[in-house]
C-alpha cells in the first residue's frame, strides 16, 4: 500500500502545479541552493518543478517558509474539469 501511494504522488496528472521556479527565480536560487537550504537533493527539486513528485506536506512547508508565502501560494491544485 505504501509503495502505491508513492507511486501516485509522483505521478504528473496528479492535479497539483507550483510556481516553485518562478519563486526561485525571485530570489536568485538554484535547485542545488534550494535542495540545501531545506535538506533534499537537487534532483527532488527538479521532479518537484516539472510536477514529477508532489511534495509532502512538512516538505512544502519548508518550501513555503523559504519564500515567505503561505503553501497554497506556490503550490494549488490544477482545475480538474
Amino acid at each position: 500500500m505504501f509503495i502505491y501511494l508513492i507511486f501516485i504522488s509522483q505521478n504528473p496528472g496528479s492535479g497539483v502545479k507550483n510556481s516553485l521556479k518562478i519563486e526561485r527565480a525571485i530570489k536568485n536560487l538554484t535547485q542545488e541552493d534550494l535542495a540545501k537550504m531545506i535538506g533534499v537533493s537537487r534532483q527532488t527539486i527538479n521532479s518537484i518543478e516539472t510536477g514529477r513528485y508532489v511534495p509532502s506536506t512538512v516538505l512544502a512547508l519548508k518550501i513555503s517558509g523559504i519564500f515567505e508565502k503561505p503553501v497554497n501560494e506556490i503550490f494549488w491544485l490544477e482545475d480538474l474539469d
